[in-house]
């Protein structure tokens, strides 16, 4: 299937910003079941200074904020390809050891909450068992918009009894950590079914299992990621695949619009 994606981010300042930088993690990856066939950057009222790959794999684009603006835009859009491997995404690739992805982060660090959901599961579990953990999580955990805040670690969400896509990710990563598996927290587009108009990307694990290798698991809508599914870019958690993070002086009060459209081609 082929996906047409457009990524609009407005800012809007009460005052001029001085000085600013950002790195976007807004560029599908060409890896694994997707093929970027096109996708450009624009920027009013900043530029890009560079682009980069980052040890996950990302291509991260770094900008600038024209000085003394109160306003900027930042559109990203292109075509990607993707073929349906029910999930599967095969063996590792690139230069970043497999190990790395089995160390933990403030945001998943395996608590008593984490403990309670993998208890009974087998010291060497199979996707199926994997299947039935996200189940597991989404069912005892449900989606709910709204409820959490940005910096929640896994057992934040857990103690809430709530969460949305990027708290269920979280949360099986710490899982699947926890039983020595190698898991990673991943973010991209996803076409929706009753609206071609969103206000965030999405976000989802992926676990390192034997004889398969990278499987993908949506815990919040119950599935394997298929051709509804563009990855973006990954990460030990959050942090590492952020569509955007920096930093400025001036541009007080922010005001963000965030809008993405998916449709296929």
């Amino acid at each position: 299937m082929r996906l047409k994606i457009e990524h609009t981010t407005l800012y809007r300042f009460d005052t001029p910003v001085l000085y600013g930088l950002q790195q976007l993690r807004k560029t599908p990856k060409s890896s694994y079941n997707q093929s970027v066939i096109s996708w450009e950057t624009r920027i009013e009222g900043g530029r890009k200074e560079l682009s980069f790959e980052d040890h996950h794999h990302n291509t991260t684009e770094l900008i600038s904020f024209d000085a003394h603006i109160t306003e900027m835009s930042v559109i990203c859009k292109g075509e990607v390809e993707i073929t349906d491997t029910a999930g599967v995404l095969g063996p590792h690739h690139g230069m970043t050891p497999l190990w790395l992805y089995c160390l933990t982060t403030p945001r998943t660090e395996a608590g008593a909450g984490t403990r309670a959901l993998i208890r009974g599961m087998s010291s060497e579990p199979d996707i199926s068992d994997l299947h039935a953990l996200s189940e597991r999580i989404r069912t005892q955990l449900p989606y709910t918009l709204g409820v959490s805040s940005p910096d929640w670690s896994a057992e934040d969400a857990i103690s809430a009894g709530q969460g949305v896509c990027q708290d269920h990710t979280h949360i099986l990563i710490a899982c699947a950590r926890a039983l020595k598996l190698p898991a990673r927290y991943a973010s991209g587009y996803l076409m929706l079914n009753e609206t071609t108009t969103q206000e965030a990307m999405h976000a989802w694990a992926e676990v390192h299992v034997d004889g398969l290798g990278w499987v993908g698991f949506d815990v919040s809508n119950g599935v394997s990621p298929d051709t509804r599914y563009v990855r973006v870019a990954t990460g030990l958690d959050y942090s590492d695949a952020a569509p955007i993070s920096g930093t400025r002086i001036g541009g007080m009060n922010e005001e963000l619009d965030v809008r993405i459209n998916v449709v296929q081609q």
